[in-house]
Order: structure tokens, then C-alpha cells, then sequence
């Protein structure tokens, strides 16, 4: 059983309010009392309201069940990318708290299109990003040619026609990842930089060595 698995089974545990010892949990999940004791140190250092210690038991003092809601795409996307920036932050606590919720969220929503972990920092480059990226996003989402206006690192303008692929956050800029039709291969190109963008109405197949695991595998650098 992975950890995480782990985890959110012993949180399941605690939601009755009883008292559970280390070595009844260590037994339903198969593990060994000493694996207990570092998971609920876990669980406790990540802020659940756990109380208990070494040969007494461990007890959940307060609920921490969300009443059930429906969500829609936009709001499903808006809370992946929430915990995905918690994630990815300087609190080690907060962060391994995000990637137990991810999982969580993961086993009870649609799988995300490619694309859907972006998430936006505040700064002049994400303010020049923004008006593209929900067509971006669209576009990744429908598999939807573009046409984009570029300008490259030397100020050059170039017109492409793109298959748009993935987006990425490397550092504070977001990148998108796409097959150039017309040099027949994968290019990144800041979003920032893009000056104008069109959507074709043409939809793009899944092509053997075009797609986003191929362009993961032979990732290029920047345009």
C-alpha cells in the first residue's frame, strides 16, 4: 500500500471520535505499530486535529468531513490549481497537507486534461499572459490548432500555425508546449510573448511522436 493510501485510510479510521490504538490500526492496514507511529506524527504535524501519543491511542477531536457539494469544471479546475500552488510552496507542512488533498480529489473527479495544473502568479508577465490563456486552455482541452503571433527572445516576430499541447509554469513564466506544423516539431513558446492568437475551428488527431507524453520525453528548450 502506498503511504498516501495509507494516510487517508487512517484518517477514515478516525472520523468515528473513538479512541484507536497503534497496534489495532497496524493490524486492519497490514503494517507493522512503528509505521503507525510515524504516519499519525505525520498526520499531526500536518495540522489534523489528532490527539494521542505512544501506547494510549490516537483520537480525531474534531470532524473534518466536508458536507457534499457539486462543483463545476471551472470551479474542479480552479481547486486542482489551488492545491497545486500550496503544493509546490515553501511550507514543507502545508505542502505534503496539499499532496494528501490531491490525492483525495484525484480519486473522486474526472482525470484533468493536459494543461489543467497550471496556476498563476501575479507579476507583468501573467498580465500580459492572461487574455490567452483561457483560449489556450480551450484549445488543449478540444485539441484545437492555433494560429499565434510571436515574438522570440531577440524581438523577431515570427506567425506560426500550432498544435497547443501543455501548459507549464517554469519559475514565474508560463510556457506553452505545442507542435509547430511548420518545422515539424515540438517548440515552447512563453505565453507572454504571444501577441496575438486565433483559434482555427480545426481540430488536431492523436499522432505517434506529436503528443504531450512524446513532447515530455524530448522536451526542448525555450523558443
Amino acid at each position: 500500500m502506498r503511504r498516501t493510501d495509507r494516510l487517508f485510510d487512517l484518517i477514515q479510521i478516525l472520523r468515528d471520535g473513538r479512541l484507536h490504538r497503534a497496534g489495532e490500526m497496524a493490524e486492519h492496514l497490514g503494517v507493522s505499530v512503528r509505521t503507525i507511529w510515524r504516519d499519525m506524527a505525520t498526520l499531526m504535524a500536518s495540522g489534523l486535529p489528532v490527539e494521542g501519543e505512544r501506547g494510549v491511542g490516537y483520537i480525531l477531536r474534531a470532524p473534518i468531513t466536508l458536507p457534499p457539494m457539486i462543483l463545476t469544471g471551472p470551479e474542479i479546475e480552479a481547486l486542482r490549481l489551488g492545491v497545486r500552488l500550496v503544493a509546490e510552496g515553501d511550507d514543507p507542512g502545508l505542502a505534503r497537507a496539499a499532496r494528501l488533498l490531491a490525492t483525495k480529489i484525484a480519486s473522486v473527479t474526472p482525470a484533468p486534461p493536459d494543461g489543467d495544473a497550471l496556476f498563476d502568479f501575479t507579476g507583468h508577465e501573467q498580465a500580459r499572459a492572461a487574455t490567452h490563456l483561457p483560449l489556450i486552455r480551450a484549445a488543449i482541452r478540444n485539441r484545437e490548432r492555433l494560429t499565434i503571433s510571436y515574438i522570440d527572445a531577440e524581438g523577431r516576430e515570427s506567425h506560426r500555425d500550432i498544435r497547443p499541447l501543455v501548459l507549464e509554469f517554469r519559475g514565474r513564466i508560463q510556457v506553452l508546449a505545442a507542435w509547430c506544423e511548420a518545422q515539424e516539431g515540438f517548440r515552447d513558446f512563453r505565453v507572454d510573448r504571444i501577441v496575438a492568437l486565433t483559434p482555427t475551428g480545426e481540430t488536431f488527431p492523436a499522432e505517434p511522436g506529436r503528443g504531450p507524453q512524446d513532447y515530455r520525453q524530448m522536451q526542448t528548450g525555450a523558443d
